[in-house]
């Protein structure tokens, strides 16, 4: 039985199988937008920057555009996952991500998919080693 593990952030998702103990990785998906502020996301305004960044200071949250662009990345996680699922390949899933992202990507499973969701940790381990992950993961069955 496969077990799918997705390790992302809102920029980036690693997607690994495991079979047994050997964890493989399959795809490395990279969102480039998440990575940008929320200043190069907006680009037009209507030219007043300070109605914006008022806006922006006073929401004390998540840009508007950043969390469409979250959005967006979680979608297509979800969509691979998807895939996966209906191609037979995906009998167990693990999501790893930080909380604010873990929350977008269940949000985005379909229903079947979710049901398949063995465990979640929340954490950010996008730019760990194979073997860290591998580490994390391990008793996660």
């Amino acid at each position: 039985m496969t077990t799918y593990i997705v390790v992302a952030d809102a920029a980036r998702a690693r997607i690994f199988t495991r079979l047994g103990h050997k964890l493989s990785e399959q795809e490395d998906l990279v969102h480039a937008e998440g990575r940008l502020h929320e200043g190069d996301l907006v680009t037009d305004n209507g030219g007043d920057s300070s109605v914006h960044s008022s806006a922006s200071r006073s929401s004390g949250g998540d840009s508007v555009a950043t969390v469409h662009h979250e959005e967006i990345f979680a979608r297509e996680v979800a969509g691979r996952l998807y895939r996966a699922r209906v191609d037979n390949h995906l009998k167990k899933l693990i999501l790893v991500a930080p909380p604010g992202f873990l929350g977008q990507l269940r949000d985005k499973l379909d229903a079947p998919t979710t049901k398949l969701v063995i465990h979640s940790l929340p954490k950010d381990l996008t730019k760990a080693s194979n073997e860290e992950i591998a580490e994390a993961v391990d008793d996660l069955r």
